[in-house]
């Protein structure tokens, strides 16, 4: 269900994110608020972000390195996210809806095809490692018909903990919270919290065992 009011601690960490399409409807979108995804800024925002993805994922010159690779990837993750801690590595292709919402940690991977559509915030810890296909949404409508004939959906955020493995194809739905140190096993959707140091899988992802749990490094 969306919410009714301004999430003033969202809109405030907004504003330390690089590239925000600021408007009245942005403020509702991450807020989890009802919003129309086809007023003015919106759309130019997501039209920026697949202009710099596209560049991103056809980037492959003839005399690059591997070092050189690494070093213009970074750089232009930089551009395509709001923050991004040292190190970040995500291998082409990879798809987001604005970008800017997007906050990784230190040394996050993500392996082909990961997808996050970041209509809410999407905040991603220390040594996170995807498989290739993960999809992280979002995104969410009403069943109301009426309400997406006009192009009206609300947004629910996304969080992954430090020290997370999430295997291939899996899919993380809106308003998902995942905590540190976990493991979700490849092919699992999850659709609720997984509590720290759980692996989980399946459809819906439900956990199986607990690892032992680890000090965060410094």
């Amino acid at each position: 269900m969306a919410n009714t009011e301004k999430d003033e601690e969202f809109i405030a960490y907004a504003k330390t994110l690089e590239g925000i399409p600021w408007c009245e409807d942005y403020e509702r979108m991450i807020s989890g608020m009802l919003y129309n995804a086809f007023v003015p800024e919106l759309v130019t925002g997501r039209t920026q972000a697949r202009q710099k993805v596209t560049k991103y994922n056809a980037y492959l010159p003839d005399d690059a390195t591997a070092e050189s690779i690494a070093s213009e990837r970074e750089t232009m993750l930089r551009n395509i996210m709001g923050k991004a801690g040292k190190r970040p590595y995500i291998e082409p292709p990879f798809y987001v809806d604005y970008g800017c919402n997007i906050t990784v940690g230190d040394d996050f991977y993500a392996n082909f095809n990961a997808t996050i559509l970041d209509c809410s915030l999407v905040t991603i810890g220390d040594r996170v490692m995807f498989g290739p296909g993960v999809s992280l949404l979002s995104a969410t409508h009403e069943t109301s018909i009426e309400s997406r004939r006009a192009g009206i959906e609300y947004a629910k955020p996304i969080a992954i903990g430090s020290d997370c493995w999430i295997g291939g194809n899996v899919t993380v739905l809106p308003g998902v919270t995942i905590g540190e140190g976990c493991t979700i096993g490849a092919g699992s959707v999850v659709t609720k919290d997984i509590p720290p140091f759980s692996v989980a899988v399946g459809s819906p992802a439900r956990v199986i065992k607990k690892v032992e749990p680890v000090a965060e490094l410094n």
